[in-house]
């Protein structure tokens, strides 16, 4: 009888354990990686849309998915703009999916002219090639204005970039967009298996931000969004330089990805030089350097229980009609000022 009881109880000392392990992991796997599941899109404010589709669709082989117009009070907490009126065009290339703004009203103020690839309001989407020498004639041929002094291949000494081809261009409004090849050992392999379709664009494979610290930044895509670190790199030498047109650059490289895949989070930490500017604090959503990387969410009240944001948007927004293709939204700063809006469908 003793020993059935010491039995027992020692079950039940097990499955007490048990329960306790089971509901710590839970929660811990609710606050690492259960927030947001993708990069839905990312988008930019544009000055004018028809300017914008003719070179996203003509001179980039993108295509549209969805144009709307909107305004109302769902908009103007959103945004946080008043008064605001949008035209929004949803684009398309490969798997990815690339958001574009115009305020018809009112109207922001362009990307300042003597904008930096260190200065912390950068941002740019990678788009990757199957063909760099092709592409870039293409790019050429359409008088694309550069942003790099030309297409750079990273040497063998950077090990995790060694081989990849990279090159900034500019839209007509000033943003920042890349081309990217992968070598044969570099690159997830759904960019290796699209070469075979012989097309020159594939798709986009991640955002970039300019970051003030890592380990801030990983505290709010990390911890807080749920992203994971794919990888990291100490960038520097003359085509780094080049790349970025930036003398003396030396940056630390972080690659983040989501649960699901798709378009990732890379981090850009310049070591040196150290004088990038911060983000304009007045910044609005109607400003041309205005980016947004918006992730899909499953709980948008519930992750803001946990985590208190910089907010852009009057809190949690939702859309008696989703229009935009989403119910719920909420548009935030991140520690260096850049907008992440969260969506549920």
């Amino acid at each position: 009888m003793r020993r059935k009881l010491a039995a027992d109880r020692n079950g039940l000392q097990f499955g007490c354990l048990l329960f306790v392990a089971i509901t710590i992991f839970a929660l811990l796997t609710s606050a690492h990686g259960q927030a947001v599941s993708h990069v839905e899109s990312v988008g930019f404010t544009v000055s004018d849309m028809d300017k914008a589709l003719d070179f996203y669709t003509r001179v980039l082989p993108f295509e549209k998915e969805s144009d709307v117009e909107t305004w109302g009070a769902e908009f103007e907490h959103l945004s946080g703009v008043f008064g605001a009126r949008v035209r929004v065009v949803r684009l398309k290339l490969g798997d990815e999916t690339l958001e574009l703004t115009e305020y018809l009203t009112p109207q922001g103020r362009p990307v300042p002219v003597d904008s930096r690839s260190n200065d912390r309001w950068f941002q740019h989407v990678a788009i990757i090639v199957s063909d760099m020498d092709k592409a870039y004639a293409h790019l050429r041929a359409n008088k694309v204005r550069h942003a790099s002094t030309g297409p750079q291949t990273l040497p063998s000494y950077i090990t995790a970039a060694a081989g990849i081809r990279a090159f900034y261009f500019k839209d007509f409004d000033g943003h920042v967009l890349e081309i990217l090849s992968f070598p044969a050992d570099k690159g997830a392999q759904r960019w290796h298996d699209l070469k075979k379709s012989g097309k020159l664009f594939l798709g986009i494979d991640h955002t970039a931000i300019v970051v003030g610290d890592t380990e801030t930044s990983l505290k709010f895509y990390r911890d807080a969004l749920g992203l994971s670190v794919a990888g990291e790199s100490i960038n520097y030498g003359p085509e780094q330089e080049h790349l970025n047109n930036v003398f003396g650059a030396r940056l630390h490289i972080s690659g983040l990805k989501t649960q699901d895949g798709g378009i990732n989070v890379e981090f850009l930490e310049y070591i040196a030089p150290s004088n990038g500017r911060p983000f304009p604090a007045d910044t609005k959503s109607n400003d041309l350097w205005h980016w947004q990387t918006s992730f899909s969410a499953r709980d948008i009240a519930n992750f803001f229980r946990s985590y208190k944001p910089a907010y852009i948007s009057t809190a949690s927004v939702l859309f008696e009609k989703p229009i935009l293709g989403f119910r719920r939204a909420s548009l935030v700063r991140d520690p260096d000022g850049h907008a992440v809006r969260l969506v549920e469908k």
